[in-house]
């Protein structure tokens, strides 16, 4: 089975079905991760405002490409709105914020990080009461703030929009208004998100897996905070079987998966092994049999990590995503 190895969007541009992921990573582990990362042949690139990040990030591709415009076109760099960031007025000055940072030319995609909105406190992006809970703002139009990321475009310094974190319902809202270029959200086996995928296939937007092994970094630090127990994606024994049939790690296993249903994947390390191992995912298929193993580890909501728990008082929001 041969699978495109990009998304074409419009404007003639390609988007790597493989990407690095940047999240949760330290400036100087991240600046030595993107050039080894660039090494093996990544040219995608995932950001955001909210990891706190983007300056190294900046830094190392800005090594890379030295000054060399034909270096530029062959990245796919992405950044995000932070949640502080989700009103109209305040669009603009995140998207200069995060473009300065990254001091590139242009930015590849600018998305919507996530459908609810914290109070915007300059130089907190994460503003929280007394209490531990996030300072929410609740009166965030979504739809406005959509329009808003549209506009940027204008400038040719983001050739691109999107949105990130949002709901069927939601993505079919903002659709309406202007049809994003893509959608990232959580994915991976035991979140496999039917649901989304075919909202967003039916709209004509590719979609783009975050966590696509687990985030165990993630799940081991909501499990000692909350006590539920997150299964270790790369242990699963069909996980593990399907690796093994193909000799391969149960992370590229895990990842070809995803690139099988049709999903781009942007798994993120620090570790220059892995790192290789997880974008060399064109040589190899996994079977209709072994594809219908990992199919049956979907737990769909419930198998959910990035459920923003660690936002205390978001799922007050009424754009809060995951509310039923």
């Amino acid at each position: 089975m041969k699978l495109p190895e990009y998304f074409e969007l419009d404007g003639g541009d390609r988007m790597p079905r493989i990407g690095f992921g940047t999240w949760q990573a330290s400036d100087e582990e991240l600046e030595s991760a993107v050039a080894d990362a660039l090494a093996a042949g990544y040219r995608h690139f995932d950001s955001a405002r909210a990891y706190e990040n983007e300056a190294a990030l900046g830094r190392a591709l800005n090594k890379w490409i030295g000054g060399d415009k034909a270096k530029r076109r062959e990245l796919f760099v992405v950044t995000k709105l932070p949640p502080g960031g989700n009103r109209p007025d305040l669009v603009q000055e995140y998207f200069d914020k995060s473009y300065s940072d990254l001091g590139l030319e242009y930015i590849d995609l600018y998305l919507m990080h996530t459908p609810f909105a914290f109070e915007h406190v300059p130089g907190d992006l994460h503003p929280k009461n007394p209490d531990g809970s996030m300072r929410v703002d609740l009166t965030t139009d979504l739809i406005a703030v959509w329009k808003a990321l549209q506009k940027l475009k204008e400038s040719g310094r983001v050739r691109h929009v999107g949105v990130s974190n949002v709901n069927a319902q939601q993505l079919q809202r903002l659709t309406a208004a202007g049809r994003p270029a893509c959608l990232q959200i959580e994915m991976h086996a035991l979140c496999q998100q039917e649901e989304m995928i075919a909202a967003a296939a039916a709209l004509n937007i590719p979609v783009v897996a975050y966590s696509p092994l687990g985030s165990k970094a993630l799940a081991d630090a909501l499990a000692a905070k909350t006590g539920r127990e997150y299964p270790d994606l790369l242990t699963l024994p069909a996980v593990r079987a399907a690796a093994a049939a193909h000799g391969r790690t149960p992370a590229q296993a895990l990842l070809r998966y995803a690139l099988q249903r049709g999903v781009a994947v942007i798994p993120k390390s620090t570790n220059p092994q892995r790192i290789l191992q997880n974008i060399s995912l064109w040589d190899f298929n996994l079977s209709e049999s072994e594809m219908a193993s990992l199919r049956a580890l979907d737990r769909g909501a419930a198998g959910r990590i990035c459920d923003f728990s660690f936002f205390p008082g978001v799922e007050k929001h009424p754009e809060f995503p995951f509310n039923k």
